[in-house]
């Protein structure tokens, strides 16, 4: 089974994508890949990953939220994990 994850980061209290975040994808322990949104917000964090449980983390714009790290149990197919952040509050899903 192979799958692939994206994501998108918005700045919601600046109301814009926010670019140069830095993403990691990490398992059991292990980076396996690291990411910095482009322009609009958006990067491609891998394809080809052997099924199983990750976790992406974002270092956002946030004063308050300094990291976040959402852990995601991954199938076949593709995964899109949008975060929106902002001074006052952060929140994830599952995009398409």
């Amino acid at each position: 089974m192979s799958c692939s994850l994206s994501t998108h980061v918005l700045d919601t209290g600046a109301g814009r994508p926010a670019a140069g975040v830095s993403v990691a994808l990490v398992r059991d322990g292990n980076v396996v890949t690291t990411a910095a949104t482009d322009a609009d917000g958006r990067a491609r964090l891998a394809d080809d990953l052997v099924a199983g449980t990750y976790s992406v983390v974002f270092d956002p714009p946030s004063r308050f939220f300094t990291r976040v790290e959402l852990q995601v149990e991954l199938e076949s197919g593709h995964y899109h994990v949008p975060l929106l952040v902002s001074e006052y509050g952060c929140v994830a899903y599952r995009g398409s």
